[in-house]
């Protein structure tokens, strides 16, 4: 037999209402905070899905912020890029000035003065940095100013050859910008495959104009044990003989030449103009680079030297365009894998807004509270916590004696 006594109802009854009032209270919590799970407790099994889904939304922040930080560095490049382009696109013009006309001594002075604030515009362009300060051409140095030019017109790269990359999701990265030296420096000279140049001490009007690879097999062969370097004399009747200066000054092609003709041999053609004097030679030269300020540095000397006939500076001045053309063709080629880069950010960052609101909807499901069971369950709670209370209530002031009654 169970023997009830007065202090186990008032413990059994004081043990049932914290009982409802610590259910309330959580209940309570739920519909404050709009969260199902405030502690370990409440559900162990959720609280481990809802830490990972935590951990899943905070790195997928972290790769958004990245590629809005790559996204700022390849566009300023690419606009870099673009004023670059344009600044050559003036260069080239002047340059073909110098072909195609005859200039005046104070001609000559205006455009290498012209030229020479071209140049400076470039150096400051190749020096562009982010917003956080960080030259965009400077490879993974932390320099500010990878580009330095000189007193002789030269310019000295400081940055190194490493591509600075971001981390855009796991295990994948972007460069987030382009390294200067292979940019603006390490620029294959005339054609990209050889250059052809008239010595400067000729005295006829020999003028070599565009040049070509035009028997890729016959050039392979010339140049498998190396770079050529390759001496053209012409005698008084224009009949031409090639030697390779790399072999003793063997003989690797003859011909005779009339103006406006071509000259061909082991694979590549030269095409010429005017009428060589006696004596007068031209070489080709392969495997050579030349930096983009170095081109703009020889039209301004070549401007500036007074000595110069028309010929020397017209052949001057169309090596320099070819060395043009081949870093407008570096940089729009770069420009082109910019613009590849900038979309392939795109796309990753539409990539994880989607699957950031689909973890978002996941984690609400594991851990937010349904406003509509948590308040009917409140309100069932707190009635039940009332009733115990009034029945407590009754029962406390009830004795024997109202029994005998």
């Amino acid at each position: 037999m169970i023997r009830l006594s007065t202090s186990w109802m008032y413990q059994q009854s004081l043990t049932t209402m914290l009982d409802q009032q610590g259910s309330l209270a959580a209940t309570q919590n739920q519909v404050s905070s709009g969260q199902r799970i405030n502690l370990a407790s409440d559900d162990p099994a959720g609280a481990t899905q809802a830490v990972s889904l935590n951990h899943i939304l905070a790195s997928t922040a972290q790769y958004s912020a990245n590629i809005d930080g790559a996204n700022a560095r390849l566009s300023t490049e690419s606009s870099t890029l673009s004023s670059f382009n344009s600044l050559l696109d003036q260069a080239r013009s002047m340059a073909l000035q110098g072909i195609n006309g005859t200039l005046s001594t104070a001609d000559r002075q205006d455009m290498a003065t012209q030229l020479t604030q071209i140049r400076a515009q470039l150096v400051q362009l190749v020096n562009t940095t982010d917003a956080s300060g960080n030259a965009l051409f400077a490879g993974t140095s932390t320099t500010s100013t990878p580009f330095v030019l000189n007193s002789d017109g030269s310019a000295s790269y400081t940055g190194n050859s490493d591509n600075q990359m971001t981390a855009i999701g796991s295990g994948l990265r972007i460069p987030n910008s382009d390294e200067g030296a292979g940019l603006f420096m390490n620029i294959p000279a005339g054609n990209g495959s050889f250059v052809a140049a008239a010595a400067p001490g000729n005295t006829g009007t020999l003028l070599v104009g565009a040049t070509s690879v035009t028997d890729s097999g016959a050039w392979k062969a010339a140049t498998a044990a190396g770079p050529v370097n390759y001496q053209i004399s012409f005698d008084a009747t224009g009949n031409w003989t090639a030697t390779d200066a790399n072999h003793g000054n063997a003989v690797v092609g003859t011909g005779s030449y009339q103006d406006g003709g071509s000259i061909s041999f082991n694979g590549m053609t030269v095409a010429l103009s005017g009428t060589p004097a006696a004596g007068d030679t031209m070489s080709v030269k392969s495997g050579q680079t030349q930096d983009v300020f170095g081109t703009l540095t020889n039209m301004i000397n070549a401007l500036n030297d007074g000595s110069q006939n028309n010929t020397q500076l017209s052949n001057t001045m169309s090596r320099q365009i070819e060395s043009i053309d081949r870093a407008q063709d570096q940089v729009s080629s770069t420009q082109t894998d910019v613009g590849g880069r900038l979309n392939r950010l795109t796309q990753q960052k539409s990539t994880y807004s989607d699957l950031t609101l689909t973890y978002q909807t996941t984690l609400s499901g594991v851990q937010d509270t349904d406003m509509a069971s948590a308040i009917s369950q409140l309100m069932l709670q707190s009635t039940a916590l009332q009733a115990s209370q009034q029945t407590f209530a009754k029962v406390q002031g009830m004795s024997l004696f109202d029994y005998l009654k």
